[in-house]
């Protein structure tokens, strides 16, 4: 027998044993950590990439003051590890040391030629070692060992809010099995006569499971819409690291939150508790004579 889907009609009363204020506000809690959880994730990739690209690839090489350059840049750029050897601009050495040595600095400044590595040293001190023999008397500052530390310290970041992600995902997943449990014991009675009488297992389930799905993405929903301010807060806190304008600038950045993955999360937490409510119920219609 089938259960009739017209419209209004609910034979399993299941708007009343699946409540669509607890379920959805549950589902909304967890999708707003869930979305949270994203954003972390996107950020801590976004700055590896950052990093990589950028400061664990650069380094400087200073000389005394009024110390000829032309030998030196030769020198360094004919190494094969270096993609780029250019002075550093004194106008902008004396914008970064006035805070320190004032407007007119009365020592004399080193001349700093930038470098830019062609990949990512793997030993970061043995490169170091081989452009200070390149330039004798030469100072190396190289990057790679504190940005090394934020690099992974950025990675084990992008790990724990994946692996959040997933422990949201199976906190969801046992908030619905035991929301259909609960209908299933509530409608228990209802739920063996329309068996009995010939109705399938694919049809009771269905409802539940089109029941649950309704709540639960609904629920996501306001969870995922109520995050997207906090996240565009912390977006604007977080732009200078990310090369962006600074907070004062940009209270809110809406424009680099992760929306493919806020567009899917609701979905996503529907199929999820659609899942759920199918086989949760499908495993106690099998154990009916």
């Amino acid at each position: 027998m089938k259960l009739r889907r017209s419209r209004g009609r609910d034979p399993l009363g299941l708007r009343r044993v699946l409540s669509d204020r607890l379920l959805p506000a549950l589902v909304g809690a967890m999708a707003l950590l869930a979305a949270l959880t994203l954003a972390g994730a996107r950020g801590a990739a976004d700055l590896v990439a950052r990093w990589e690209g950028g400061a664990a690839t650069a380094l400087t090489v200073q000389l005394p003051h009024g110390a000829r350059t032309d030998r030196p840049l030769a020198a360094l750029a004919a190494l094969p590890e270096i993609a780029e050897a250019r002075l550093a601009d004194p106008a902008r050495l004396a914008a970064l040391l006035r805070p320190w040595l004032g407007e007119t600095p009365s020592l004399p400044l080193p001349v700093v030629i930038e470098l830019r590595l062609a990949r990512l040293p793997d030993d970061a001190t043995a490169l170091g070692a081989r452009i200070a023999a390149a330039v004798p008397g030469a100072t190396v500052e190289a990057h790679g060992v504190w940005v090394a530390r934020l690099l992974a310290l950025a990675r084990s970041l992008e790990a724990v809010a994946l692996a959040a992600l997933l422990l949201v995902a199976g906190i969801a997943t046992a908030v619905v099995a035991v929301a259909v449990r609960a209908g299933i014991s509530a409608r228990r009675e209802a739920i063996a006569i329309l068996h009995a009488l010939g109705a399938t297992d694919g049809d009771i389930a269905g409802r539940f499971a089109q029941r649950v799905a309704l709540l639960v993405g609904l629920g996501a929903l306001a969870g995922t819409v109520l995050a997207a301010p906090v996240l565009a807060g912390f977006a604007g806190l977080a732009a200078p690291l990310l090369g962006g304008p600074a907070a004062a600038a940009a209270p809110l950045r809406w424009d680099v939150l992760p929306w493919a993955e806020l567009a899917l999360l609701p979905p996503a937490t529907a199929l999820i508790g659609w899942l759920t409510a199918q086989v949760t119920l499908r495993r106690w219609l099998r154990r009916l004579p």
